[in-house]
């Protein structure tokens, strides 16, 4: 093998590799302002966004974990490879030209590391499968294929390709592009047997599981004939150095933008599930890899939706209708309360997935289905109830004690008492008896889940009783409204230090500090984007004199009184923007659109909570209506959203 890679071919690949471009393959990155990005940190587990990178000085850092470097740092960090290799991946990536060295001087570029082999074996080997969904020996995979209503466009979008049921039509196809038998044994793509190696998938229809990049990792194999051998219907790629399952997404490729863009992602069961969602308009489906939804799968949609205390999005899972798909059901409930947002379930009542009711009613069908969703919990517990004659006292105290259980392990605290409330309803049975129940489960589980002494649960989040119910009323901060904390008011002097109300303190500030560059974005905020009392009466104030540049902080505090939002004009008058740089219309700009969006979902959010508990057809004329305001309020947060994450700012 060659030395080391020279000096000045190293400088070359930072020089060409584009940081924001490698790391947005792993992170959703929006405008942090200043020319930088931030987003979900990759390398450990967080709520709000530390992780930041610059593009123009080619440096990432997190300043939760403090991990940081240049774009090969990354690479080796977040793909576990070395330095070398790293290197050579980027080289490969950005068209640069390797050069070696040892003792003897320059020579020849040596071969690319195993990772970047192993990616281009199963790059060709989609290639050549998809070849071969043409050919006469196909016919059983084209028939599969439009029995379920998916054309030759369908699959030429997710690269579905047939595996020849030869024993070795794809080991002579990769031997002849230069790969050695070991090299695809490794990659999970060749066995070996006694009488030597053979191809893993034989007569089967296959899809390509790529990685957030596109890089094809692995492959899904369907059975399609009797005389297969391998009697499970669905085979996938064994573990290998680069194919881990529970890492994996399948079409996470082709979903990661509209999972950014529109803050939900949509967990289906198959390949063909996910096929029919993105066909039928739902662009956020993906699904896992012959393995349940697990911690690593909940961690890359975390990162994809912003699932942080701010941007908040909801993950709706589809399952079958059966005692299967139920389990799986309670198995993601458990999962829940990893994500910031909300958690839904859509299941069809006849327990159709999503392919055989685009097969059977159309794409519109699949969208109705999503748009059907429930709370996963709501569901979760109607399950438990139902298993139990309501109509008798001694089973309706069991399915209590039953239910209680699963409300009593949740983490968030704060959403307890609502939980309660619900199971009381649908038991039929007094929310006192519901608590008592509750409080017996926490403690038979010996409280290791419960709020610590400070008042926060284990996750960190603040515990509140009193959050859940008052949530729905719209009153706090983020994009649901939630509540200050127990023992404050909204109406006492609002802390600078109070995350809640940052982006209303900073947008008050903007106008307040630098009136010539806030005009313009200023004339588009409404008083009722501000969930502060004494911030929406100094906005309020600013508005009526004229806005930024006619109301300086001398006639705003004319307006007020000595006291109370009075005192904060001052404050707001002289306290510093936590920006690097000049403060421009671009940085104006973005904070407005950062609160309106957050208005905005403040507003759909009590929207959908007012629709789900309206009945549709004694309601109809006042449900459509506010069914026409939601799908008008989308539309504003999906375009501000569009500017949120730097299509426009």
């Amino acid at each position: 093998m060659a030395g080391r890679i020279r000096e000045d071919d190293i400088a070359l690949v930072r020089e060409r590799s584009r940081i924001d471009e490698v790391v947005s393959n792993h992170v959703t990155l929006r405008s942090a302002g200043s020319g930088s990005l931030k987003g979900l940190c990759p390398f450990h587990d967080e709520k709000t966004p530390s992780f930041q990178v610059t593009p123009e000085r080619g440096f990432y850092h997190c300043f939760g974990c403090q991990e940081g470097g240049d774009v090969i740092t990354f690479v080796m960090k977040v793909e576990g490879v070395g330095f070398t290799e790293a290197v050579e991946r980027l080289a490969g990536r950005y068209g640069v030209d390797l050069r070696y060295v040892d003792d003897g001087g320059a020579v020849p570029r040596r071969d690319p590391g195993q990772r970047a082999r192993l990616v281009a074996a199963h790059a060709a080997a989609a290639e050549f499968y998809a070849e071969q969904l043409a050919t006469p020996d196909a016919v059983a995979a084209r028939q599969f294929l439009s029995e379920r209503g998916f054309d030759q466009a369908a699959s030429k979008m997710f690269g579905v390709g047939f595996a020849p049921r030869g024993g070795d039509a794809l080991l002579r196809h990769l031997r002849g592009k230069g790969f050695s038998d070991d090299e695809l044994v490794m990659g999970g793509l060749v066995a070996r047997s006694d009488r030597g190696p053979y191809d893993r998938f034989r007569g089967r229809l296959m899809w390509p599981i790529r990685e957030l990049s596109g890089d094809v990792v692995g492959f899904g194999a369907r059975r399609l004939f009797d005389d297969d051998r391998v009697e499970a219907k669905y085979l996938n790629t064994p573990e290998t150095p680069i194919y881990k399952k529970s890492q994996l997404l399948y079409g996470v490729d082709l979903a990661r933008k509209h999972i950014a863009l529109s803050s939900q992602a949509v967990v289906v069961e198959g390949y063909t599930d996910v096929m029919a969602c993105h066909l039928s308009g739902v662009r956020t489906a993906v699904a896992t890899c012959g393995t349940s939804f697990g911690e690593d799968h909940t961690r890359i949609l975390r990162r994809l939706l912003l699932d942080h205390d701010e941007f908040r999005g909801e993950v709706i899972f589809t399952f079958d209708g059966d005692a299967a798909g139920q389990k799986a059901a309670l198995r993601a409930f458990q999962g829940d309360q990893q994500f910031v947002g909300q958690t839904y379930v859509a299941i069809e009542p006849d327990g159709r997935d999503p392919c055989d009711l685009r097969m059977s009613e159309g794409d519109a069908a699949v969208r109705e289905l999503v748009a059907r969703r429930v709370p996963l919990y709501r569901f979760v517990l109607a399950n438990v109830v139902s298993r139990f004659d309501l109509d008798r006292a001694d089973a309706r105290i069991d399915a209590t004690r039953e239910a209680a259980r699963l409300v009593a392990s949740i983490r968030d605290k704060s959403k307890v008492d609502a939980f309660a409330r619900e199971l009381a309803g649908m038991v039929g049975v007094d929310i006192d008896d519901v608590r008592a129940e509750v409080r017996r489960a926490a403690g038979r589980s010996g409280g290791s889940r419960g709020a610590s002494p400070t008042g926060r649960d284990s996750n960190g989040r603040t515990s509140s009783a009193q959050q859940g119910e008052a949530s729905a009323a719209g009153q706090g901060s983020g994009e649901r409204g939630e509540p200050a904390p127990a023992g404050r008011r909204s109406d006492v002097v609002p802390d600078p230090r109070e995350r809640r109300f940052s982006i209303e303190r900073d947008v008050l500030k903007l106008a307040l500090q630098h009136p010539g560059v806030s005009g313009e974005p200023f004339a588009d905020v409404e008083a009722e984007d501000f969930t502060h009392p004494w911030y929406r009466e100094i906005f309020q104030v600013i508005a009526d004199l004229g806005g930024p540049g006619a109301a300086g902080p001398e006639q705003v505090l004319a307006k007020l009184p000595a006291g109370g939002s009075g005192a904060t004009v001052s404050a707001l008058s002289v306290e510093g923007l936590h920006i690097s740089g000049e403060v421009d219309s671009r940085v104006a700009t973005e904070y407005v659109v950062r609160l309106r969006e957050l208005a905005a979902r403040r507003r759909i959010e009590q929207l959908k909570s007012r629709l789900q508990r309206m009945n549709p057809v004694t309601q109809s004329t006042e449900y459509n209506r506010m069914f026409g305001d939601l799908v008008a309020l989308e539309s504003h947060r999906r375009a501000l959203r569009e500017q949120a994450i730097g299509s426009d700012v």
